[in-house]
């Protein structure tokens, strides 16, 4: 795919977008990983200098519209340790199973995550890679490779399989390897992409495999995922987590300070949920006493589930649309036909204000807002 320009946009929490509502400030959580502390001083963030309606994204980050003080929100960053890199910080995008080391999954991949934030920060080189470039850190249950990483890998027994754009290239590695191979590939993808944001843009991504043994049959891709785990999770260690789907990804700042309140280890998901971890009984109770009458979805059969948006107008000057009341009032129909006994829609509707259909999941129908209704995208962005 020829491009115009060989950077591209995505903004950062230093390199702001300028949106039709203000300045956009985009935190990169790797793994989706954030303490309370950090989700506070991020929802202090946003109410003192920004919009309270905070997003989370199909990446599991968290952006934060209308800023007035940039330099204020990225001190802030700062010292709440979510900022560890100026030269890195739009290019920590990885993903991984949110669950792992908790229910289920071939492996804990927590640790990964870690390492390879930290290998991706230690190389200069790849401060260079373009904004939209996504790692993957699978732990065989494939949830994140359904998402279609550019360099991933997904557990399998005791090795890791190495992806490219969600696609598995034969390549098997010990779990010590796997975090350089991926720094490896990120590396030659940025020396040779040319004009290319992602590795399927390239003509032969096969060339990014040169010195590695393909040693098993390669081309098996995962099923996309549009969904995270959601209400009374049980964890292995007999503890408790909690899964909460956020309505169209906007979490107000109040919202946020109660979640953080909780004081526990918290994961924000590629679904636009989020996940709170190792909790008791009892105060998994009370959390979900206090959390569900906020709006918050711990219910798996919701139709909200089912019904996400790009940001739209007001907020995006290339929006037709106010594409967050249409979809809000899609659900509403939804629960209406469910209630009258008429068959609900079926599969996941993602309106857009534009062509450009930002926060498309992999699969489902797009929805893009003309000026007079919606019509189905023809391909999937």
């Amino acid at each position: 795919m020829a491009r115009t320009r060989d950077q591209d946009a995505c903004p950062g929490a230093l390199q702001v977008h300028q949106a039709a509502d203000g300045a956009l400030a985009r935190v990169r959580l790797p793994g989706g990983m954030i303490s309370a502390q950090q989700l506070e001083a991020l929802a202090t963030a946003a109410a003192r200098w920004a919009s309270p309606a905070m997003e989370l994204t199909s990446r599991g980050n968290i952006q934060i519209r209308a800023v007035t003080d940039t330099a204020a929100v990225a001190d802030a960053l700062a010292a709440a340790g979510l900022l560890p890199s100026d030269s890195h910080e739009r290019v920590r995008n990885i993903i991984a199973s949110p669950l792992s080391g908790r229910v289920g999954g071939a492996a804990d991949i927590r640790g990964l995550v870690t390492e390879l934030d930290h290998a991706i920060r230690a190389q200069p080189a790849l401060a260079g890679l373009p904004g939209r470039f996504l790692f993957g850190l699978d732990d065989g249950r494939g949830d994140v490779s359904g998402l279609a990483p550019d360099a991933g890998i997904l557990i399998i027994d005791d090795s890791a399989a190495l992806l490219l754009a969600g696609r598995d290239t034969g390549v098997r590695l010990s779990m010590p390897d796997a975090v350089g191979a991926l720094v490896t590939v990120a590396n030659r993808f940025t020396a040779s992409r040319g004009t290319c944001w992602r590795i399927s843009e390239l003509d032969d991504p096969q060339r990014l495999l040169t010195d590695f043994a393909v040693t098993a049959r390669a081309g098996a891709m995962w099923p996309p995922v549009t969904r995270g785990p959601i209400g009374w999770i049980e964890q292995e260690d007999g503890r408790v987590a909690l899964g909460a789907a956020v309505p169209l990804g906007v979490l107000n700042a109040r919202v946020a300070e109660y979640f953080a309140a909780i004081n526990a280890p918290m994961v924000v998901t590629p679904w636009r949920s989020v996940l709170v971890f190792d909790l008791d009984d009892e105060v998994a109770d009370v959390a979900l006493r206090v959390l569900a009458p906020m709006g918050l979805v711990f219910d798996e059969n919701s139709p909200w589930l089912s019904i996400s948006a790009c940001t739209g107008s007001p907020g995006c000057e290339h929006s037709a649309a106010d594409v967050r009341s249409d979809a809000a009032a899609a659900v509403a129909e939804c629960r209406r036909r469910a209630g009258s006994g008429d068959e609900p829609a079926v599969g996941h509707r993602h309106f857009v204000g534009c062509q450009r259909a930002c926060g498309s999941p992999a699969t489902g129908d797009v929805l893009v807002a003309t000026g007079d209704g919606y019509r189905t995208r023809d391909t999937h962005p």
